[in-house]
């Protein structure tokens, strides 16, 4: 059944009288059809009549539940409601099989998005591309109660959580995601990472930031910033490991797909590398920050040793109380300070967090 509920009728005549009501999800078994009814047999064996376009048959039936098993492994990108009364259809195209009607105001999970070259009337579904550029639609795949399928994106509002709202007022925040939480005074807060779409259509996010809570002054700050990223929907977050991991989709210039991968360590997040394709599960093989071989016992530990850096003897490597006030003060040396000053910059952990705030 394709609306909410559809009336069954007793003759496809346009004088007819209510049999019964069917809810969206019933199956019934097809007697007879003409040009615009359908004969249907009900659970009780009486037989009615109701419009062809308010049934699906089987073969649509099981594509659509495929379509909505697909998206259990993966994370809602984005949380909105329908602003108005839309079709909700098997594939992101305005010709494409109704499968459901949704209504106005009715809360949706977003999962992915693609642009479309608009069909030109009077050219069968085709899209036109004869007179200069088509015009294009933006789809969002989404859940809705039980039911998945594609849907107009500007008939999607997006519901940004109110916390990190603020942080949306001056861009196209379109995708939101917890990382994880932190405890404060009893309170679970969310850990965000964020995405933005600035400057194109083409991609589904160039931007990405994550929020990071800082339980001292009770308060978001901006721990990651990452710009001219050419990224599509998923993004995945990788939980139940020692630190969480998020994984984004991209193309480089050449149109080659592939994966860059970053993790959360406490209030710091790094990328680790990159991994070709998009399918692929794996870790990238050589982080960043891996140390070179011939290294310390504190590099391969995540430490930088001072003497390799600076090449000055050093018989004693030690951490650094404040790493926030460490990296600021070596910072702010200029150019030829003592050496012994300089050392402060090398000596501090990478597995610290700068600015700890917990």
């Amino acid at each position: 059944m394709v609306p909410a509920s559809v009336e069954v009728a007793d003759s496809p005549a346009q004088v007819h009288s209510k049999l019964a009501s069917l809810k969206s999800g019933e199956r019934v078994g097809v007697v007879s059809r003409t040009a615009h009814w359908v004969c249907i047999r009900l659970p009780d064996g009486r037989t009615g009549w109701v419009e062809g376009s308010a049934l699906l048959d089987a073969a649509t039936q099981q594509k659509a539940g495929q379509l909505l098993e697909g998206l259990e492994s993966f994370e809602p990108q984005a949380v909105g409601h329908t602003t108005t009364a839309t079709s909700l259809r098997l594939e992101p195209s305005r010709e494409s099989i109704q499968l459901a009607e949704l209504t106005g105001n009715l809360p949706v999970q977003v999962f992915a998005r693609q642009i479309v070259a608009r069909a030109s009337p009077g050219q069968g579904g085709k899209a036109a591309a004869s007179q200069g550029k088509p015009r294009r639609d933006a789809w969002y795949l989404v859940r809705a109660q039980s039911r998945a399928g594609w849907v107009l994106g500007r008939l999607v509002s997006l519901d940004i959580p109110q916390e990190i709202a603020l942080y949306a007022q001056e861009s196209n925040l379109v995708a939101w995601l917890v990382l994880n939480s932190v405890n404060d005074g009893g309170r679970e807060v969310p850990q965000y990472l964020v995405a933005d779409r600035t400057g194109t259509q083409d991609f589904d996010f160039s931007h990405i930031r994550v929020f990071t809570w800082w339980v001292k002054h009770h308060k978001y700050v901006t721990a990651y910033v990452e710009s001219n990223l050419n990224g599509y929907f998923p993004i995945r977050i990788v939980r139940g490991l020692d630190k969480p991991y998020f994984r984004l989709r991209l193309v480089d210039e050449d149109g080659e797909k592939y994966q860059k991968v970053y993790g959360l360590f406490s209030t710091i997040v790094r990328p680790l590398g990159t991994v070709k394709g998009w399918e692929s599960e794996d870790m990238p093989e050589t982080p960043p920050h891996a140390p070179k071989r011939g290294g310390s016992a504190h590099a391969s530990a995540g430490w930088t040793p001072c003497r390799r850096l600076m090449n000055v003897p050093m018989p004693i490597e030690r951490r650094i109380e404040n790493p926030r006030s460490a990296v600021q003060y070596a910072n702010a040396l200029p150019n030829g300070a003592p050496t012994s000053a300089n050392l402060v910059r090398c000596c501090v952990s990478q597995d610290t967090p700068v600015g700890s705030r917990r």
